[in-house]
């Protein structure tokens, strides 16, 4: 039985995932700040979901101590972890970058993404198998200026799977994932930022003007094609356009 534990699964390319792995009849437990009404009564039992901001000080020990995430990995043959929320925030030079901002992304970027890896290799057992999918980003292999914060922790999640690869883990598999320039809410983000904090903010707008971004729901059943297939794992880093 495959079942998905998939962080920011309400909204976006979060949701997207989640629909095509609903679709596909893998039960998803879904984490957070809001539910999805919508989905849940669409797929009812198939999904399960955590309301909790993961970007909070303390939201790792709480989910760790969760019964319902404890319950839901047990009899799972197959487990999959994707950790795609995340924050493009802090947006703009060092000096417009609060210090509250900063911590928040880190904490969601990187530091949710690593324990909870970690956290689940700790508790799958006996021949449980283990797949990890960061949802990683262009901007971990480029520098943006104005996106010191987010090029760096997205550069953190292709150093973790490199080095988790390394660990040969016989029941593990792990892949960073960029999946591309997606239509979604941190899109609109980018592009209602002042120019002066973002200076390559007319690119974003053109690729919007010239439909160049994936849809949230095509962007989801490639990833998971992706994640699902038999060469998942075999590279730390990938991109999405080109797998």
């Amino acid at each position: 039985m495959i079942k998905a534990i998939l962080t920011g699964h309400s909204k976006g390319l979060g949701l997207g995932i989640a629909r095509a792995l609903l679709q596909q009849g893998h039960a998803v437990l879904g984490i957070a700040r809001s539910q999805n009404t919508e989905l849940q009564q669409q797929y009812n039992e198939d999904l399960q979901q955590i309301s909790l901001d993961l970007a909070q000080p303390g939201a790792l020990e709480q989910l760790e101590s969760s019964p319902q995430l404890l319950k839901f990995i047990a009899n799972a043959t197959q487990l999959l972890l994707i950790n795609n929320a995340g924050l493009v925030s802090p947006i703009g030079p060092l000096s417009a970058q609060a210090t509250v901002d900063i911590s928040r992304s880190v904490q969601l970027n990187v530091a949710v993404p690593l324990a909870l890896s970690a956290l689940l290799a700790r508790k799958i057992q006996g021949t449980q198998q283990l797949r990890i999918l960061h949802v990683s980003s262009g901007a971990a292999q480029s520098a943006y200026p104005g996106w010191s914060v987010y090029c760096a922790t997205k550069a953190a999640l292709d150093m973790h799977a490199r080095a988790v690869q390394q660990d040969q883990l016989p029941n593990v598999a792990i892949c960073s994932l960029a999946p591309g320039v997606i239509d979604t809410a941190m899109q609109t983000q980018i592009r209602e930022t002042d120019e002066s904090l973002f200076p390559n903010k007319q690119r974003f707008i053109e690729l919007k003007n010239s439909n160049a971004l994936s849809s949230p729901n095509m962007a989801g059943e490639r990833l998971v094609h992706y994640l699902l297939g038999p060469d998942f794992g075999k590279k730390a880093v990938a991109d999405l356009r080109t797998c």
